[in-house]
């Protein structure tokens, strides 16, 4: 494994809050992994939440990427204690840190590209760390009008729609799908904006939308075509 110093420094508590919603985890899962191939890049490990999500026997490589030094430690620590694969290699630093050989079939940002300031030059990156027909893979916030505080306290520069994600389409890769989930956490996001005003969610808050309403939006957002959500889905294919 790769130790390389890197001056980042995690901001906030939400992923030890936000790894409850697993109804929430399984639902985008289902999603995105019809584009996983044999080896996969996660950039943005953070606690492990993704890779528990994802990760099964069918992967011949799994790679993440994690800029903060406590995480990466909390990361091995879990994989020593069985509770991550040991399969996994987890790196300390980001996508510019890899070798120029290393390419991945899939590349996945989930909650992660959201946090990276140059996030045109980030997908370029990523681009050219995919084998020729591989997916890159974003989830993340979407919205810019659902941007609160809280947002802004856990290190997000923005929300992103569809049409954001397509002009940051790298070179050399195609739109391959573009959706939104949870339309009805969508509503709840607003309700709670502009009515409740609550600086950040509580673990209560968390829970209740992962058991009630996340199964609510399975259910929704099909009748809506997937047309507006909470969160966007974006995934490109490399050509060749």
């Amino acid at each position: 494994m790769h130790v390389i110093e890197t001056p980042y420094t995690y901001l906030g508590s939400e992923l030890d809050v936000f790894q409850h919603a697993v109804n929430w985890k399984r639902y985008w899962g289902t999603r995105i992994r019809p584009y996983l191939g044999a080896s996969v890049l996660e950039v943005g490990a953070g606690i492990g939440g993704t890779t528990r999500v994802l990760f099964d026997d069918r992967y011949a490589s799994w790679t993440g990427l994690e800029p903060d030094v406590a995480m990466v430690e909390q990361l091995r620590e879990q994989q020593a204690q069985g509770d991550l694969p040991a399969k996994c290699d987890f790196r300390l630093g980001d996508i510019s840190m890899l070798a120029a050989d290393e390419l991945f079939d899939s590349i996945i940002y989930i909650d992660v590209l959201e946090h990276i300031e140059r996030d045109v030059e980030e997908l370029i990156k990523a681009a050219e760390h995919l084998k020729p027909g591989g997916h890159l893979i974003v989830l993340s916030p979407a919205f810019q009008y659902l941007y609160t505080a809280f947002d802004h306290a856990i290190g997000h520069y923005r929300r992103y729609t569809r049409a954001a994600l397509r002009e940051i389409t790298p070179p050399g890769c195609q739109v391959r799908q573009q959706f939104y989930l949870d339309a009805v956490g969508m509503m709840a996001s607003l309700a709670n904006k502009w009515l409740l005003k609550k600086p950040d969610p509580s673990l209560q808050q968390i829970l209740f939308w992962d058991r009630v309403l996340v199964p609510l939006a399975r259910v929704v957002d099909p009748l809506t075509g997937y047309a507006f959500g909470r969160s966007v889905i974006s995934v490109w294919q490399r050509s060749g």
